[in-house]
């Protein structure tokens, strides 16, 4: 008897249908065999069994929302179709794409407050979830909550990342998890938690000044807002996939040597070329009349960024903005604000007394790299110090005046993971790396294409749509 002899029962019209099955069956496994390929989790492969019930034997209902063989309701067919989406959606954002807000002015004027970017996640490659199972289309929290997680702590996966187009590149403007976000004040979420225990511990030792107490170490300091952020506050601790989103510009790779003076970045001791976009805060200097605002409007100047005092204007500028505004007949001099070098700002990284940095004077500083290694000192483990116990998982201690890792002493560390320094185009007007340090590769999520759509927050719709940015590049 032939082996493609029909069974008892079978019809001629059911020959096409069960070819049609096969061949159906043999596309979805070429796709599934290429996703566990890339996925690498060869155990993946379990799922091959599966595929072929779903389009060969049909002995399970994969779908038990739906009656198999009868003509379903309406809204299970909706509820249907919307699983599915929900489904398509949720894997399409992991392995390739995903839309992203700005919704800070960091990178003005490259990317403006209101514009929605498709971000790629192909280019640097996909990394896979660490915490896998969550609330469709949420980053952290739940809708219409401010602390109720969206996901599950378990299961809890490690760091994976596909294999991408290519590496991140110095200019590279990148999407990637919030380096500070892995412990969030709720009341104060704007705020990085370090940011908010290094002001309370400030606060703790100034009251001591004040009243004449002995002062206690840093460390204690320290210690003490810890404890009294805990008590008062609702503190949450996230996965670093569940971590805010922010956008920057990659001003370092790993392994660059990175400078600033007054506000010129150097890197490996080249000069950075200015993006004609790129924002310092000027301080405008008038004959004593104001500006008229229209003119603040005409040169996409927000209202909220113009601060007026007696001295004139303080307003953050591009150079093509600052050589209009020189152009105005009531005003006297145009110039930009930096911060003199060697003055000491203590939100400035690595928060520490031995390194006389600011915004506009920053380094040298080394971009640690996979592989290499940096010898440890009690001077410098301000700057790795949250790269050996925060973000590659080690434990760090210092006694009796040594620095001892894993219960070891230590003189010096090997990376692990590569590491970036970002920062935003809008200079003087951007939370990042000079102020909380390195970005972990496995932090990385994406890179920006385009905008896809753009809205201007100071105006009413549909005047607020800003036509002329539509499917404009952000990817520089």
């Amino acid at each position: 008897m032939s082996l493609f002899s029909k069974k008892k029962g079978e019809t001629n019209e059911d020959k096409p249908k069960k070819d049609l099955s096969y061949i159906k069956f043999a596309i979805a496994t070429v796709i599934y065999l290429l996703w566990v390929l890339w996925v690498g989790n060869f155990w993946l492969l379990l799922g091959l069994p599966i595929l072929f019930d779903i389009y060969i034997t049909k002995k399970v209902n994969w779908t038990p929302w739906k009656k198999r063989y009868v003509k379903n309701s309406t809204v299970i067919e909706w509820i249907d179709a919307l699983i599915f989406a929900v489904v398509a959606v949720t894997m399409i954002n992991i392995f390739f794409f995903q839309n992203y807000k700005i919704p800070t002015g960091s990178m003005e004027k490259t990317l403006l407050i209101g514009d929605h970017l498709y971000v790629t996640k192909l280019k640097y490659g996909p990394k896979l979830p660490n915490t896998p199972i969550a609330f469709p289309f949420t980053q952290n929290t739940l809708p219409l909550t401010k602390s109720t997680k969206s996901y599950l702590d378990w299961p809890n996966w490690g760091y994976k990342r596909l294999a991408g187009f290519n590496h991140i590149k110095n200019d590279d403007i990148v999407v990637f998890n919030f380096p500070e976000g892995d412990t969030v004040v709720v009341e104060m979420s704007a705020q990085s938690y370090y940011a908010i225990v290094r002001n309370f511990a400030d606060q703790f030792k100034y009251r001591d000044v004040n009243a004449g107490t002995v002062a206690k170490s840093k460390d204690d300091y320290t210690g003490i807002a810890r404890k009294y952020v805990m008590d008062n506050y609702d503190v949450k601790v996230r996965p670093v996939d569940r971590q805010d989103n922010y956008i920057k510009r990659c001003i370092a790779i790993s392994g660059d040597s990175l400078r600033i003076i007054n506000g010129q970045v150097y890197i490996n001791g080249k000069a950075q070329s200015k993006h004609k976009d790129m924002q310092y805060r000027y301080l405008v200097t008038t004959d004593g009349s104001r500006i008229n605002p229209e003119a603040f409007d005409r040169l996409a100047i927000y209202p909220v960024d113009v601060k007026e005092d007696v001295n004139g204007y303080e307003i953050p500028l591009t150079e093509e903005n600052a050589a209009k505004i020189r152009g105005f007949s009531n005003v006297k001099n145009v110039e930009p604000i930096f911060i003199p070098a060697g003055k000491y700002v203590e939100d400035i990284f690595p928060h520490s007394p031995n390194y006389l940095w600011n915004v506009d004077n920053f380094g040298p500083l080394w971009i640690p790299k996979k592989g290499a290694t940096a010898k440890l000192t009690l001077e410098n483990l301000c700057i790795y110090e949250r790269i050996i116990e925060a973000y590659e998982g080690n434990k760090l201690e210092v006694k009796d005046g040594k620095i001892f890792i894993n219960g070891q002493i230590a003189t010096s560390y090997t990376f692990k993971m590569d590491y970036y320094f970002m920062m935003g185009d809008n200079r003087h007007d951007s939370a990042d790396s000079r102020y909380w340090g390195f970005v972990p590769e496995d932090h990385v999520v994406g890179a920006p294409r385009f905008v896809w759509l753009s809205l201007d927050p100071t105006k009413s719709f549909p005047a607020s749509i800003r036509w002329n940015r539509f499917f404009i590049g952000a990817s520089k």
